[in-house]
């Protein structure tokens, strides 16, 4: 028979769980998120629904966003057992440079709207991790301003071409005196795409104050604090603003923008030279015969053409057409270190991540990026343990498949 007693209190005691009081309730808060899936969540409930939906959102019907993510739910891992997988090493080598873990920060255009810290606090989540950080053309800290913020990080600088030459030619000129040592020619936009959630949200360059605006304010106090209390929430190297983002695309950017400008840029640009947003095989080769250095299969996160190819599909056979003359990267649709792996896997040298470390970045400024960050280490590292790998040079399209 049970004998039932009194618990003394010494016993009950430490079954208690006591708040770790070197962090504050947002640090605790992010470590409570197992995935870049809670970070979201979080980021939805702490930002206004427009700067949400413009980063969550996608071009048209999402399809293209939806696909590339859906992508990586049919791949399947074939792992390898009864190996010493006790060191585990995720650096990897990225235009001749080391980066710690096997994916760079992208640029991403409108930063500060996120969070007030924008860039900066990105690129100190980048410097911890030991990653390479894009600023986009579209950024909300100018090229000097980061780099004398952050001059520890690796940055490389994304060049939208505008239909001024002149002032394309200036931005590349400041990025290399000011130590960025690659540029990321972005090349899927000839137009701005079509975004139905930012048109329905109202959302303008910059923010305009409307009736619906002034009533979210009431549920995002602390948001709108800080945007009206901080420097102004504008591009740092375009003058032009009003509408939406997609229309600043369409009446800013070179719609003539041809493969003859490549030379053009080499003139002017004497890093690496890294070319964004292509989506087939022919377009890589045209890509690898001008001499860039790299090329990164996007679709741009699914924000300009509705219905796109997903670059994750055509991975391996550009891999096979052209890896071995140029690096291949690839982004779109990566929410997790599981699908960095399947990336790495299919050949590519490595990946960008965007959207993910948005969302930390709107869940909590930096410490937000950080938990973004940490929670893709471990995820990759996991990952690759239990495929019994100690490397990302081991991985290889023998571990890998995507099911039908």
């Amino acid at each position: 028979m049970v004998q039932r007693r009194l618990p003394r209190p010494s016993e009950v005691l430490p079954l208690i769980g006591r708040p770790d009081r070197s962090q504050t309730r947002l640090q605790r808060r992010l470590a409570r998120c197992a995935s870049v899936a809670d970070i979201r969540l979080l980021a939805k409930a702490r930002v206004p629904r427009a700067v949400f939906d413009y980063t969550d959102g996608a071009a048209m019907s999402e399809s293209t966003l939806n696909r590339s993510r859906d992508v990586y739910a049919r791949v399947q891992f074939t792992p390898r057992v009864m190996r010493n997988v006790s060191e585990i090493s995720l650096d990897v080598t990225m235009l001749g440079e080391p980066n710690a873990l096997p994916f760079a920060l992208a640029p991403t255009g409108f930063t500060r709207m996120m969070h007030y810290a924008g860039e900066p606090a990105v690129a100190q989540a980048a410097e911890r991790f030991g990653l390479a950080y894009g600023l986009s053309t579209l950024g909300t800290t100018s090229i000097e301003d980061l780099a004398q913020a952050r001059p520890g990080v690796r940055r490389w600088f994304q060049l939208y071409v505008s239909r001024e030459r002149e002032r394309a030619e200036q931005l590349m000129h400041r990025a290399q005196a000011s130590g960025y040592d690659t540029l990321i020619l972005t090349v899927d936009t000839a137009v701005g795409g079509i975004r139905r959630r930012e048109i329905r949200d109202g959302l303008t360059i910059p923010p305009s104050l409307s009736v619906r605006t002034i009533a979210d304010m009431a549920t995002h106090p602390r948001w709108w604090l800080n945007v009206l209390t901080t420097e102004p929430l504008e591009f740092a190297t375009l003058t032009s603003t009003g509408g939406t983002v997609g229309d600043l695309l369409t009446r800013v950017f070179d719609p003539g923008i041809t493969s003859a400008e490549i030379s053009w840029i080499r003139d002017n640009w004497n890093g690496s030279l890294m070319v964004k947003g292509v989506q087939s095989v022919e377009d890589a080769r045209l890509v690898r015969d001008l001499g860039v250095d790299a090329v990164v299969l996007s679709n741009h996160g699914g924000r300009q053409l509705d219905k796109g190819n997903v670059p994750l599909e055509v991975l391996p056979e550009v891999v096979r057409a052209v890896g071995s003359e140029i690096e291949v990267y690839i982004d779109g649709g990566i929410t997790s270190g599981t699908d960095i792996v399947a990336a790495l896997a299919f050949g590519a040298q490595g990946t960008l991540v965007g959207r993910a470390y948005l969302y930390g970045l709107m869940a909590g400024g930096y410490d937000g990026v950080v938990r973004v960050l940490e929670i893709l280490q471990k995820e990759i590292k996991t990952t690759m343990q239990l495929m019994g790998v100690t490397s990302v040079a081991e991985l290889d399209p023998s571990m890998v498949c995507l099911r039908p």
